[in-house]
């Protein structure tokens, strides 16, 4: 039997290096003479920057900048082995897993910290830029991104508006700076998670608000702080960046970066499974597992974790099993999308969130029921 593994990381938790190396000594115990592919993937969110610099034999580097609220911060970018594109990803310094959870405020939050790499990487002399946006704590629509390349958001008076999303609803215009003239010979993709657009019950605010400690009123705040910014920018640079699918992704920055560096908006695990030749490794498998530390109803929005079981099934695999730390889909919604089995680590959302160190514990012993669950149902 030939089985491939194919897992995102369990955020805070495990790296999907570290839950592949899990669910393979899981395949070990229960089947040791199958024959096992292991590939680590991403769609944009953490772990990004460390799948593709893996796949193609880049390197990565280290990089001064600023977590969500200000914070000095070393952070991590790559260079891909064809040494000509740079690869960043938003978490390294504008992600959740930088705050303690009582630092939640998307107010006040920013991407500036990431700016700052993607910076870093244009004055390296990387005119292919790739920019993953997914696992974000801001809801700035990437004005925060655009102050490390000197564009400065005003009021109406002419005064520079504070960080964070809360102050775009004061955004009266922004101070093009010089530099903006580098991002004209920059080719920069977004690698999105998600197709959610800019505003509206759909939008950046309303869907990922609450995870980013946004109350009910923020939500409504930071929606209409985000139309402020699309009636800015279609008024000032003459985009319509308010209806583009994925311009909420990371907060509004699929929207950022669209308006101020003329990037192209593309689905993370698309571009990402390509460089790693997932296709290719399908080819006769018999079952795959994949998995990630929380599946619910923004999985069947273009999660990775959606994308790899589409793919497998689109390849002929008899069994897609999913290994996740918390499943918030129904049976019917899970098998939708391709997923056969869904085998969470804790079995309520209430549940205390497992430690890096009980996480690949509890993924091996996952892996081993998930393969025996499938096992039966081939059987029977």
């Amino acid at each position: 039997m030939k089985i491939v593994i194919a897992p995102q990381s369990f955020k805070g938790t495990a790296t999907a290096s570290v839950v592949a190396g899990a669910m393979l000594d899981g395949v070990k115990k229960v089947m040791p003479s199958a024959e096992v592919i292991s590939m680590p993937i991403a769609d944009g969110g953490s772990g990004t920057v460390d799948t593709l610099v893996k796949a193609t034999n880049g390197i990565t580097i280290e990089t001064p900048a600023v977590d969500p609220i200000g914070r000095p911060i070393i952070a991590r970018w790559g260079v891909l082995g064809d040494g000509k594109t740079a690869v960043i990803e938003t978490s390294a310094a504008s992600g959740l897993s930088l705050l303690d959870i009582s630092e939640y405020d998307p107010d006040i939050t920013t991407t500036r910290g990431t700016g700052m790499l993607l910076r870093a990487a244009i004055d390296s002399g990387y005119s292919n830029i790739l920019l993953g946006v997914g696992d974000s704590a801001t809801n700035d629509g990437g004005v925060g991104l655009a102050r490390a390349l000197g564009i400065r958001p005003l009021d109406k008076f002419g005064k520079e508006l504070p960080e964070g999303g809360a102050a775009l609803s004061e955004l009266e215009s922004f101070d093009i700076g010089a530099f903006a003239d580098s991002l004209l010979t920059t080719n920069i993709t977004v690698l999105c998670d998600v197709t959610n657009p800019l505003c509206g019950i759909n939008g950046a605010s309303a869907v990922y608000g609450p995870q980013k400690g946004a109350s009910h009123e923020q939500i409504e705040s930071l929606d209409k702080s985000l139309l402020k910014l699309a009636q800015v920018v279609k008024n000032q640079l003459g985009e319509d960046i308010l209806d583009v699918p994925g311009a909420g992704a990371g907060g509004g920055l699929g929207a950022g970066l669209i308006a101020f560096c003329g990037a192209t908006l593309r689905p993370g695990f698309e571009i990402i499974s390509e460089a790693v030749g997932l296709q290719g490794l399908l080819n006769g498998a018999d079952m795959v597992l994949t998995g990630e530390g929380r599946i619910d109803s923004q999985t069947l929005l273009g999660k990775g974790l959606a994308g790899v079981a589409s793919l497998s099934k689109s390849s002929s695999v008899n069994v897609v099993a999913a290994v996740v730390g918390a499943n918030g889909l129904s049976d019917g919604e899970a098998i939708s999308i391709g997923i056969d089995y869904v085998v969470p680590l804790i079995d309520s959302f209430d549940w205390k969130v497992p430690s890096p160190e009980e996480t690949p514990i509890l993924i091996e012993y996952s892996t081993i029921v998930a393969i025996n669950t499938a096992l039966e149902g081939i059987e029977s």
